[in-house]
């Protein structure tokens, strides 16, 4: 289902929870969610919906990836960029990485390694700050 994006700051700034598998539901929302706005969104956290999970979604040109309880394990190449965001208004400077290492669960809940570089890197980065509740 296509669901609204969340705009209210003081629920964007909270951290999210685990996801578990009773939560399985949000990633087909997120997947519509993002089909709707694929002509100015590259991914999108779970937050955006309105759910308060760490769940993300990334679009990698030929697939859209979803990770559940994603965390960074190695970072290199530090830059600085401007990023916009469905949820605010303009575009905001930020410090990112050239290359990263994520750890996340698949739909199936098997952990998965992979890394990342250049802009699908910078997509991953952003949709991760969503979920400790930092906002661009």
């Amino acid at each position: 289902m296509v669901k609204p994006i969340m705009r209210d700051i003081f629920f964007l700034g909270q951290k999210s929870e685990p996801v578990t598998k009773s939560d399985l539901a949000v990633a087909k929302d997120l997947q519509d969610t993002l089909a709707a706005h694929r002509d100015g969104c590259v991914g999108m956290a779970a937050n955006m919906i309105g759910c308060k999970k760490r769940m993300i979604i990334v679009s990698m040109g030929f697939v859209d990836l979803i990770m559940n309880n994603p965390e960074i394990i190695s970072k290199s190449r530090e830059y600085e960029t401007e990023e916009g965001c469905l949820s605010l208004d303009g575009k905001r400077k930020t410090v990112r990485y050239q290359e990263i290492e994520v750890r996340y669960q698949d739909m199936n809940f098997k952990e998965q390694r992979q890394r990342f570089s250049g802009y699908i890197a910078q997509i991953v980065q952003h949709e991760m700050d969503h979920l400790e509740g930092i906002l661009i």
